[in-house]
């Protein structure tokens, strides 16, 4: 049996017609470049997590620039964040300038480990920016405290965590500013890539709009203003007309990171399945854990405060390596994430860092494998993952 680590056409087929009605709709409407679609997929988003604003943009790496210099963070700044995690969350720290500050992870949940954060803050430090690995939300409560403390911003990386709750609050507006990625695998994914910031802070918004259109017009000015610390947001639109008298005025340099139609347009349509899509990734979880107690695996932990959406499954083993290509030979497709840790990256030589500084990540990126945990994923397949996982360690 073939056993792939996800299978996108399985789910395009549950949703073909409603997906391609909508498509059809863009592209008899004339509106190809923002319009009525993309006020649509943002408001029904901030509906849908309960926060005030909602920004679309072209990938989750661009939510996360575009958040960092909303925050006013430049360079030399510094900003605490995971080395166990995709690289786009340090890239975007250092795209503009800024310096990440890598802390260790908690060993049972993946997450950016808060009793360590506090011993990395110097007098750069402008923002912690914890990543709700895997789908399970961070420990926010006590991040947002010692932000608190110290006059940080607290910036989500929730590009693996659409829909997940910590304390009965989606991710997206458990901080300052959140960060999301809707590529094509993620638990809401586009046919590409597009991303979302999400805010209840309207200066926030204000720039992170401003910016994402090459910040021109009255919202550019505005969002200057609010840059300096003017905090002039008088009568504030976003201007999405086809021609705009004031757009070429600008007044910061931005970026062109619009979200595209046909994307806003998909992920309306799959936003009303995501709660059912989640739930089916839950119970194979917990078939998963169920099915592996007896095998020389650890299995993932589940925070009783959170409610993980296991965008992956991620088992430990000392076996990593040899685990996946025996299954690899039976035909089921694993994921490693991450082999190395981001403070060991090439890209990150001159910050100085070495085997041993931060062990627990250096652990995990030894020992995790992600086994196969999408929505579509068949009771059978299941079975034979489990099987062979089993039969493996006998």
């Amino acid at each position: 049996m073939k056993v792939p680590i996800i299978d996108l056409k399985r789910q395009y087929e549950i949703i073909r017609d409603e997906i391609e009605k909508e498509l059809l709709e863009v592209a008899s409407s004339g509106y190809y470049i923002m319009g009525p679609k993309i006020a649509k997929f943002e408001s029904d988003m901030a509906a849908y997590l309960n926060v005030k604003n909602v920004v679309s943009v072209s990938n989750g790496t661009d939510a996360l620039v575009l958040a960092l210099k909303a925050c006013g963070i430049t360079n030399g700044d510094e900003v605490i964040t995971t080395p166990f995690t995709f690289f786009a969350t340090a890239e975007a720290i250092s795209l503009i300038g800024a310096v990440p500050v890598f802390v260790d992870v908690e060993e049972k949940a993946f997450n950016i480990d808060p009793e360590k954060i506090e011993e990395k803050i110097s007098s750069k430090t402008k923002a912690i920016l914890p990543v709700h690995i895997f789908g399970q939300t961070s420990d926010m409560d006590k991040i947002n405290a010692i932000a608190k403390k110290n006059n940080l911003l607290v910036i989500e990386d929730a590009c693996q965590a659409i829909g997940a709750k910590y304390k009965e609050k989606y991710a997206g507006g458990l901080g300052d500013i959140a960060c999301f990625s809707f590529f094509p695998t993620k638990n809401l994914g586009a046919f590409g890539d597009a991303g979302m910031i999400t805010t209840n802070d309207d200066n926030l918004a204000i720039v992170c709009r401003a910016l994402r259109e090459h910040a021109g017009g009255k919202i550019g000015s505005d969002a200057k203003d609010i840059l300096e610390g003017k905090n002039n947001k008088s009568e504030i639109k976003e201007e999405n007309s086809l021609y705009n008298p004031n757009k070429y005025y600008n007044y910061l340099i931005g970026y062109n990171a619009r979200m595209d139609v046909m994307q806003a347009a998909i992920l309306s349509v799959k936003l009303k399945h995501l709660n059912t899509f989640n739930k089916k990734r839950t119970e194979s979880a917990e078939y998963y854990i169920n099915e592996l107690k007896e095998c020389d695996v650890i299995t993932p932990y589940n925070y009783k405060d959170c409610e993980h959406v296991w965008h992956q499954f991620a088992i430990r083993t000392k076996e990593k390596d040899e685990l996946g290509e025996y299954l690899a030979e039976k035909g089921i497709t694993t994921g490693a994430f991450y082999p190395v840790p981001l403070h060991l990256q090439k890209a990150y030589e001159k910050l100085g860092y070495k085997n041993g500084d931060l062990p627990v990540s250096e652990m995990l990126s030894k020992e995790t494998l992600c086994l196969p945990i999408f929505p579509e994923l068949t009771s059978e397949e299941k079975e034979y993952v489990v099987s062979m996982i089993k039969e493996y360690f006998k």
